[in-house]
């Protein structure tokens, strides 16, 4: 502190505070001046007073040093948000093409979906990078392309009519119980006859149960034999589709939604592995149905919703046609089999990411067999439209 004495203040300092000079002009002077008997506290550069009326050189050089690591800090702190700045910039510039290129992609689908006579290898071209969510696209550029519906647009209605009524009664032959299917046969000969004379009274005939009709019976002729044959195999199924996809609702848990899902797609596997006694039902074939089921089930289109178990059925049949090479254990070690492409897949990805390859090969020692079965059947199985 300074006492007794009359303290010029600096000229810089006025020249850094505008209308300074012209203040002390008006005033008669540019000097500053303190009256004796007040003080004046001098702020030192980190916020602090001192007392001292004098410093050291080395307190200034460590004052010096301190402001200029501040500045350093300071300036690496901009640098830092100018950074993120331009980096969330260039992410919205790469999301805005984006939008814009799926945009553009789900107009050419639409376009070519719309016009009289599908070019199916141009929808191909286009859907071999990836399919646009909504609209129900993705559906109904799937049963294109699996040949489920024809490329001309007049016939889709007809296709889809017979096909859902050729499922509809190949679940009553072959779905349901030998008693259930007896007693509808008898229900439609009784209707016959009613109508055929409707006055005959008299008791109700007994119906012979021949010994191969009979629950018990053991000969593979009989209707049951044949029906349990397949008991094993529902419950494997069973199994299998607890295990589908339990991260998402629409398959897992026991909500009736859920189940009705699940029951569906029993009916669907159940049903190829009696029509398909060679093949039969393999695990796996459970995730091969599950996205084509899913999709047709979220169609916008109510009533290709409410129909998606008859036309995933038939889809799916059409896409095991060609893998079915795949679920025989017969061919596993073959050329066709699961394991030589198992194999291929591996090269394909040591060629495209190494370290990948290199993960799952040598770091997890994960046996392809656990990770590539879904991988393989997109890559070899599936048209460019499961995408």
């Amino acid at each position: 502190m300074l006492k007794g004495k009359k303290l010029k203040l600096p000229d810089r300092l006025g020249s850094l505070v505008v209308g300074f000079d012209d203040k002390d002009e008006d005033s008669g002077g540019s000097d500053s001046v303190l009256e004796s008997g007040e003080e004046l506290e001098i702020i030192q550069p980190n916020g602090f007073g001192s007392g001292r009326e004098s410093e050291t050189d080395d307190d200034g050089e460590i004052e010096e040093d301190a402001m200029v690591k501040r500045k350093a800090k300071v300036d690496g702190e901009l640098e830092q948000k100018g950074r993120q700045r331009h980096e969330k910039d260039g992410w919205g510039h790469v999301l805005v093409m984006k939008i814009i290129e799926t945009d553009e992609k789900r107009s050419d689908i639409e376009y070519e979906i719309s016009q009289k006579e599908v070019n199916l290898e141009k929808l191909q071209r286009i859907a071999s990078t990836g399919l646009p969510d909504g609209g129900g696209l993705r559906a109904t550029v799937w049963k294109l392309l699996l040949g489920f519906l024809p490329p001309s647009r007049d016939l889709w209605e007809k296709e889809l009519t017979e096909n859902r009524q050729k499922y509809s009664k190949l679940k009553e032959e072959l779905l349901l119980t030998p008693s259930e299917l007896a007693r509808i046969k008898e229900e439609a000969l009784h209707s016959t006859e009613h109508n055929a004379d409707v006055d005959t009274d008299g008791p109700l005939t007994r119906q012979k149960i021949s010994h191969e009709d009979h629950p018990l019976s053991l000969g593979k002729a009989s209707v049951w034999h044949q029906y349990f044959e397949h008991t094993e195999i529902a419950e494997q199924i069973d199994r299998d589709l607890q295990r589908t996809h339990p991260e998402m609702k629409f398959f897992s848990g026991e909500s009736s939604f859920s189940r009705k899902h699940r029951e569906a797609m029993r009916n669907i596997l159940l049903l190829f592995s009696k029509l398909n006694p060679a093949i039969r039902y393999v695990q796996g074939m459970n995730e091969v149905l599950a996205p084509l089921y899913y999709v047709f089930s979220t169609d916008i289109d109510e009533q290709n919703a409410s129909n998606a178990e008859a036309d995933s059925f038939s889809c799916f049949v059409r896409l095991m046609s060609d893998s079915v090479d795949h679920f025989c254990q017969q061919l596993d070690n073959s050329s066709v089999g699961i394991l030589s492409t198992l194999s291929r897949l591996a090269e394909l990805l040591k060629a495209n990411d190494e370290e990948l390859w290199r993960h799952l090969e040598f770091t997890s020692k994960v046996k392809p067999q656990y990770y590539a079965f879904r991988i393989c059947f997109y890559v070899y199985a599936v048209p460019c439209c499961c995408v």
